[in-house]
């Protein structure tokens, strides 16, 4: 009888369980103890069908004592985040069994399977090498407004991750195997002792160091192994492997740099994510200089080196005056860290990466000319890709600033010189006067300009981006972009700025009017010979899943961006433009999350030529990159995802298809908005249905909630909009407007043609697979809950239609994917809802009565028991907003 792969799954959770329960044993009580364990078995039977369990349960929890409910809210969201743990440890067993298997075809996915899958396609050996050395992915890291976990729980639970893949070591014997027993069950203890929850508001610089544990815990790690993978795997397939400074994959961030709407991210934060980022990535360097030093004890080397370095012996002295050189480096941007005002470099700090990389490929060559290549390929080759991968930073920093407030600047300016105020030109008059000053050589900008302080804040942040060091800046990405000349705005403050190296500018297509409108507005800016040849030949362009989502409902955002796509290619085709897509996929699928082959595949035909960038959001860094083998396995799933796309597109949509979903996306709209922004109950329901307005509250990031002052969903971000539908577990946000478009179809008579599109459509198939695994996490009878105790009696029938209509969702996606059940194609993800609910049910019910009482009677107790659930809530469903 076969062996079931995920019973060692089940002993992880099982082992993690029994120690939380030491654990809330000896540091809680038993009271608390058996009052948790009572709430877990009622909450079980409550998930097997026992109706009347639910009732008790429910009842219980809205009587629980308040000096209960913390340690009952506390116990359940600790082990929803060890039960992700072991999740997380389990994908990596699973990964390296079937690596092991000799039997076994290459993992779906992996670089072996996705190079041989492309080859039997018809793709030749030489088109895969060349696209492989051409490919240029960037996963851009972000900050997260709903990012519960916090740094220090972070590191405790790499430590158990850690502890759990040396229990499975075959050779452990008993007393180590009861070490590492010890080792997580001390590691419990000490995060239960941990506040879960912040009691202050993080800054961006705090938000900027947990961004900065990915590469210290897991990518720096991760990245030699994950090209030694594809190396092999190309020398396999095409016989060549990859070139010694190839990067086929890379990564940016935006923390620190992202200030559309956060007035707590300076050009002084900026300056500081900057430094932090090359002050971290100097000490990683310093580590492996020195294990390379004992290492290349070779006396052996070419002419080159040896009258590089003299006498002596050759690596040792040339790493020793590289690893000085970058001790230099960290000193200085620990001194600048200090300062406020800039530090000079001393003549020896690194702020080239090119030197750095020079001296170090000095090293291969010599090694690799004098027979040494097997020790070339070591250490030494894991060192040069670090470097073609992270540079000198790990991550430029992308900034990010709302169209407005440019130009709100340029009005200003443009006030000071007697010009008029810019912003109450037209488009025509803007364009004429931003190309004649770009092409002018006079100053525009008054030495003394007084001006309002955001202005003075547009200004600083250009005047930064001109004195900030080679690599340590990405893009500039224009928030709101509307027209040609938001972005020709950006162009000119720079050169007012006298900006060395103009950094490229990246227009932010993210309303549903404003993605309509983006291929007309590239083929006004490529009609200008000035900014094509300031471009380069490529334009990149970024694309908002979150706020169209918002506007318009999931299913009609997603069509729109794909059509926005095909305009920009077009337009890009006209004018003999390359073409590098940024999409701004959120975690959560209301925001255009999902698994990341199929959205890459869902992608439409052309879109996709080797360069791509994608924000990766702080919720789910843990989830793709804590683990090395994991982040290993993401970045090989971007790549053969990438090369899947460029290289064997899917077939365009046909005409009836395309029809089909016009129709869809009307109908889905039109439902989403009139409910949403035309019925008028809908926001006072919104409001005490959710926990929207306690989460602003949460101390989880350092951006506000809202844009601007309002208070109605339009100013909402999309992140806490997402959010606090997540929490209730209705998940409002991702489907809404699916159930009508669904069912009008049918009754037009499309079913067959629904089913067709499903199957034979990777856009569609996506859609309707991110959709369904939404209202798999959904859950009627807790969204009943809120309002049963929530919401005012005259407000109910708002959420009995919701409800309502989130069945006829369920119906409708059954219907089209000819699933029995949700998610039966998926049995991983389903088994992990299904083993979760029973975990997360009960902290949906103390959330509940917590609501309440915080509403009648502000308590700090109270309060504090209800960050926490919101903590385990999103923990237990793998996403916040």
């Amino acid at each position: 009888m076969p062996t079931d792969p995920h019973r060692p799954l089940r002993d992880d959770v099982r082992l993690l369980g029994d120690l939380l329960g030491e654990t809330l044993r000896a540091r809680a009580g038993e009271r608390v103890f058996h009052a948790v364990e009572r709430v877990r078995a009622l909450a079980k039977r409550a998930r097997s069908g026992h109706d009347t369990e639910f009732v008790v349960l429910a009842d219980e929890l809205s009587s629980v004592p308040l000096d209960d409910a913390l340690p009952i809210a506390r116990a359940f969201t600790h082990f929803l985040h060890l039960a992700n743990i072991a999740e997380q440890h389990h994908r990596t067993r699973r990964r390296r069994a079937y690596q092991r298997d000799p039997l076994a075809p290459p993992q779906r996915g992996s670089c072996e399977d996705g190079f041989r899958r492309l080859l039997a396609a018809g793709v030749t050996a030489d088109q895969l090498y060349e696209a492989v050395c051409g490919l240029r992915i960037e996963l851009v890291l972000t900050a997260h407004p709903t990012e519960v976990a916090r740094r220090r729980l972070v590191q405790k639970h790499n430590r158990i991750a850690a502890a759990l893949a040396t229990r499975d070591r075959p050779d452990l014997t008993a007393p180590e195997q009861d070490e590492q027993i010890t080792a997580i069950r001390r590691e419990i203890a000490t995060a239960w002792e941990t506040s879960d929850i912040r009691q202050q508001q993080p800054t961006p610089i705090d938000e900027v160091r947990s961004g900065l544990i990915v590469f210290e815990q897991s990518l720096w790690d991760a990245l030699p192994r994950y090209v030694r993978s594809l190396d092999r795997a190309l020398s396999a397939t095409t016989g060549r492997g990859l070139p010694i400074l190839g990067a086929p994959l890379r990564f940016g961030s935006w923390i620190g740099g992202d200030r559309d709407g956060n007035p707590n991210v300076t050009p002084l934060v900026t300056r500081r994510a900057c430094l932090l980022s090359r002050w971290t990535a100097a000490g990683l360097y310093l580590q492996d200089l020195d294990a390379l030093s004992d290492e290349l004890t070779l006396e052996t080397a070419t002419h080159e080196l040896r009258a590089a370095v003299g006498n002596g012996r050759p690596y040792r002295e040339l790493l020793r005056t590289v690893g000085a050189r970058m001790l230099a480096t960290r000193r200085w941007a620990e001194a600048s860290l200090r300062s406020d005002d800039d530090v000079a470099p001393d003549a020896g700090v690194y702020l080239d990466v090119a030197e750095l990389s020079a001296s170090l490929h000095l090293c291969y060559r010599s090694l690799v000319d004098t027979g040494q290549a097997l020790v070339a390929s070591g250490r030494l080759t894991d060192l040069l890709r670090r470097v073609s991968t992270f540079g000198l930073t790990l991550a430029p920093i992308d900034i990010r600033q709302d169209s407005a407030r440019h130009t709100a600047a340029l009005a200003a300016i443009t006030s000071a010189v007697g010009l008029g105020s810019y912003a109450d030109w037209d488009e025509p008059t803007r364009i004429a006067f931003l190309v004649r000053e770009l092409a002018g050589r006079r100053p525009l900008i008054p030495a003394n300009l007084e001006a309002a302080p955001d202005v003075q804040d547009v200004l600083e942040t250009f005047r930064l981006i001109a004195r900030t060091p080679p690599g340590s800046l990405g893009a500039y990405v224009i928030t709101m972009t509307r027209s040609a000349s938001d972005v020709l705005a950006v162009e000119l403050l720079q050169k007012e700025a006298r900006v060395p190296v103009p950094r490229r500018v990246v227009p932010l297509f993210e309303t549903s009017r404003d993605l309509q409108n983006a291929g007309r507005v590239l083929d006004v800016l490529f009609e200008h010979p000035w900014y094509r040849a300031r471009t380069g030949g490529r334009q990149e362009v970024m694309l908002g899943y979150s706020d169209s989502a918002k506007d318009v409902g999931r299913l009609t955002a997603g069509w729109e961006l794909y059509k926005a796509q095909e305009e920009i290619v077009a337009s890009c085709i006209r004018h003999d433009m390359a073409v590098t897509l940024f999409h701004g996929r959120g975690g959560s699928v209301g925001r255009g999350g999902g698994p990341t082959h199929l959205a890459i595949q869902s992608q439409p035909p052309g879109s996709i030529d080797g360069t791509l960038r994608v924000t990766e959001q702080g919720e789910m860094l843990q989830a793709l990159f804590g683990l090395p083998d994991i982040a290993v396995r993401t970045m090989e799933v971007y790549t053969t995802g990438t090369l899947d796309a460029w290289l064997v597109p899917a077939r365009a949509p046909s005409r009836e298809w395309r029809d089909c979903m016009d129709r869809l996306a009307t109908d889905a709209r039109e439902t989403y908005r009139r409910v949403v922004y035309t019925d008028p109950r809908f926001i006072d329901y919104f409001r005490t249905s959710t926990p929207q307005a306690e989460i602003g509250e949460l101390n989880i990031g350092s951006r506000p909630a809202r844009r601007g002052g309002g208070t109605g969903v339009t100013d909402l971000r999309a992140i806490p909009w997402q959010f606090a539908w997540t929490q209730t577990r209705l998940m409002l946000g991702a489907w809404l407007g699916v159930e009508d478009a669904l069912d009008l179809a049918v009754a037009r008579g499309e079913r067959d043609r629904l089913i067709e599109m499903y199957r034979e459509w990777p856009h569609f198939q996506s859609a309707i697979g991110l959709i369904e695994m939404v209202l798999a996490k959904a859950d009627s009878r807790i969204a009943a809950e809120y309002d049963r105790r929530l919401v005012p009696e005259d407000l109910q029938p708002v959420g009995a239609e919701l409800r309502g209509r989130l069945g006829r969702a369920i119906r409708g996606v059954l219907a089209v994917t000819g699933h029995g059940e949700l998610l039966q194609s998926n049995p991983v993800i389903r088994r992990s809802i299904d083993v979760r609910n029973p975990y997360i049910d009960p902290l949906n019910l103390v959330q509940v009565e917590l609501l309440r009482r915080v509403r009648e009677a502000p308590d700090p107790r109270a309060q504090t028991a209800l960050r926490v659930t919101v903590n385990g809530i999103a923990a237990g469903l793998r996403n916040t907003g």
